[in-house]
């Protein structure tokens, strides 16, 4: 015979007992106890764990969110599964959240870079189902203490709420808080960061509306952006299949752009996904999700297509010399192209899956990475890999050479960052400070072959857990952790006299940091999620693109 499941009131009474008595509303208990008469009830208080009602109304979310996923004749996860929000799930019935779920099923679209642009999407996700999940044991005092501030805030509103009616005299101008700042790496064990000198108030930080210009022109999300190296142009990338190459030079012709089309089949996705300049900035070269790498010349027009690769392009870079283009690829594949004639040079088929990132270490060699968790160091002309690094615990989401060509530095989803050397199988440094994944990464432009050899190399890793972490390379140590974003940390850029560095979040906010101390210097605070920033050669300007279809070029002469 089946079990019969049956939750008497006794039951739901006694657990709402225990949430109000863990919760800190020990008068409410009470008197919910009187009332109900759960003393009485046949329920040995030794078996209920604490947070029993919490941790049973959170798997009842759960439940909801893994029926509206389900095909209903199958009784199978019809298509990819979809998380949905607390509101959603308390607020609609089974039926409507079918149809939140389907309705993102047929509007989800990926974005550039595969496995790295839906990212945003995907960490909101993750978020969501991380806020259903039941409080650690340990969290329960701060629950409970939070819910008696709660209770004394609500009594505040009351109060406030009775006396409504009456004229209230003029509110005083608050005091200025302090600007987020860096916290000391180093500090004495269990004595958190080393005081440091008491900021500016946030209003005397944010770039004036006046040093800000918008660009407008794109119809899509702009993922990412590129001064030129020699003249005051800027080349942006969106999803709409279009780049633009926008003037920024004094006189009649400034914040005018020229679009460079992306001509795509109807079945096609058209973002464009990534764009270099060349080292004297004739040539900008797009890569797109159609699978085909462009090259263009600087004023607008179409110089050479190339189509060898199968699936979009995530990756392109030229090297410094300017004769060769490499591409990395869904397919699998890195491409180095000879940019003159528009043909292969050489094709290197070493992953087992799709290629994320692509870096030159000088003119003939250059590293891949991949979802595969692997990263290969290649040179043009030779058949098999100079060296393979193996390490990550999940994909690798991009890599980059330092100024000298010594050090290769990794970020991965699995939380590290690493720094390898040809010299060695096994990484130097393990980088292990970042609570989430680690989305992109750059050296600074500093020490050995670099334009400010005095000052010491610095690797910057940006991550999902709000934060940046600027890292010596020599000790491993990170020096300074750059706290002042609320959401995710999708792009960082060193300034060319590597004396700042700039910060793009999805919580709509540029910020510059001083690198010396760690110091926020300056933010901007635009209308949605940033996905890229990048300083001009001068050092005066940072150009930031948006989810909102809009770049921005904000003057920041410090």
């Amino acid at each position: 015979m089946a079990h019969e499941f049956l939750l008497t009131s006794d039951h739901v009474n006694y657990m709402v007992f225990r949430y109000l008595q863990e919760a800190g509303f020990t008068h409410t208990a009470f008197t919910f106890a009187h009332e109900s008469a759960v003393t009485k009830a046949p329920v040995d208080p030794n078996n209920v764990a604490p947070g029993t009602l919490i941790a049973l109304i959170q798997k009842g979310m759960q439940y909801l969110e893994l029926e509206a996923n389900l095909d209903v004749q199958e009784g199978e996860v019809d298509g990819d599964f979809k998380m949905l929000t607390p509101d959603e799930l308390l607020t609609n019935d089974i039926d409507q959240l079918r149809q939140l779920v389907q309705d993102r099923r047929e509007d989800e679209k990926p974005g550039p870079r595969g496995g790295r642009r839906e990212k945003p999407a995907r960490e909101k996700e993750q978020r969501e189902k991380e806020r259903l999940k039941p409080p650690p044991a340990q969290d329960r005092a701060a629950e409970r203490a939070a819910a008696a501030a709660e209770r004394a805030a609500g009594a505040a509103a009351a109060a406030a709420q009775a006396q409504a009616q009456q004229p209230a005299p003029a509110p005083p101008a608050p005091a200025p808080a302090p600007a987020p700042a860096a916290d000391k790496a180093g500090a004495a064990a269990g004595a958190g960061p080393t005081p440091m000198e008491e900021d500016p108030a946030p209003a005397s930080l944010e770039v004036p509306a006046s040093s800000v210009v918008t660009l407008h022109g794109h119809s899509s999300e702009v993922y990412i952006c590129s001064w030129n190296p020699t003249e005051p142009l800027l080349a942006s990338g969106s999803g709409d299949a279009t780049a633009r190459i926008w003037n920024l030079a004094p006189g009649p012709n400034y914040t005018k752009s020229v679009a460079l089309l992306h001509e795509v089949k109807p079945d096609k996705q058209k973002d464009v996904t990534t764009l270099d300049w060349n080292s004297d900035g004739s040539l900008l070269a797009t890569g797109s999700y159609d699978g085909l790498a462009r090259i263009w010349g600087k004023d607008g027009k179409l110089r050479q297509t190339l189509d060898k690769h199968s699936g979009p392009i995530f990756a392109l870079k030229w090297n410094r010399k300017g004769d060769l283009l490499l591409s990395g690829s869904v397919d699998k594949r890195a491409i180095v192209w000879d940019a003159k004639a528009g043909e292969p040079k050489q094709i290197f088929a070493f992953h087992s899956a799709p290629t994320l990132d692509v870096d030159w270490r000088n003119n003939t060699s250059f590293a891949t990475c991949s979802t595969d968790m692997q990263i290969h160091v290649c040179r043009v002309g030779d058949s098999a890999p100079l060296k393979t690094f193996t390490g990550h615990k999940d994909e690798v989401n991009a890599i980059k050479w330092d100024p000298s060509g010594t050090w290769l530095a990794s970020c991965s989803d699995d939380r590290t960052a690493k720094v390898w050397s040809v010299k060695s199988d096994a990484c130097v440094h393990d980088l292990t400070e970042h609570e989430r994944e680690i989305y992109t990464i750059r050296w600074s432009p500093t020490g050995a072959g670099s334009a400010n050899p005095n000052l010491p190399l610095l690797l910057a890793t940006a991550s999902f857990d709000t934060t940046v972490k600027l890292w010596d390379v020599d000790s491993g140590r990170a020096v300074h952790t750059l706290r002042g974003h609320q959401e995710s940390v999708y792009s960082v850029a060193f300034s060319p006299n590597g004396q700042y560095v700039a910060t793009g979040s999805f919580d709509k906010t540029l910020c510059v940091w001083s690198v010396s101390d760690g110091r926020l210097v300056r933010t901007c605070h635009g209308e949605a999620g940033i996905y890229e920033v990048c300083w001009n050669q001068a050092g005066d300007k940072v150009a930031a693109c948006f989810a909102n279809k809009t770049v921005s070029v904000v003057d920041m002469r410090l």
